[in-house]
């Protein structure tokens, strides 16, 4: 799709970017986005399996993907997710805003 038509749903930014990925492991795994701690660990704490992983960046993939053009996760790396700061920190690299500030979830500095 040309990047002139390409649909986009507001500003893309840090704080957005780990409350998509907050949100979308919340839904893979039936959990509430404000009980997923950073620390959680997918596999031990969630209750997660390889197909859940893939499954919810699969849906990070699909809804930044309409938001950035070309965004794609490589499937190597999500073996390597052990977190919740994991996957938002794989995610925030793959936008190219890793390092970049923004609100946390408690409302101070990232």
């Amino acid at each position: 799709m040309p990047a002139e038509t390409h649909s986009h749903r507001g500003d893309l930014d840090a704080a957005t970017v780990r409350a998509l990925v907050i949100e979308q492991l919340a839904e893979a795994f039936g959990r509430d986005p404000d009980d997923l701690a950073p620390t959680a660990r997918l596999r031990d704490d969630l209750d997660a399996d390889d197909f859940g992983v893939l499954d919810a960046f699969t849906a990070i993939e699909t809804e930044l993907g309409e938001r950035t053009v070309g965004f794609t996760l490589d499937d190597d790396e999500l073996a390597e997710i052990l977190t919740v700061a994991d996957a938002i920190e794989l995610v925030l690299g793959v936008c190219g805003l890793l390092g970049a500030r923004g609100p946390d979830r408690d409302g101070g500095d990232a």
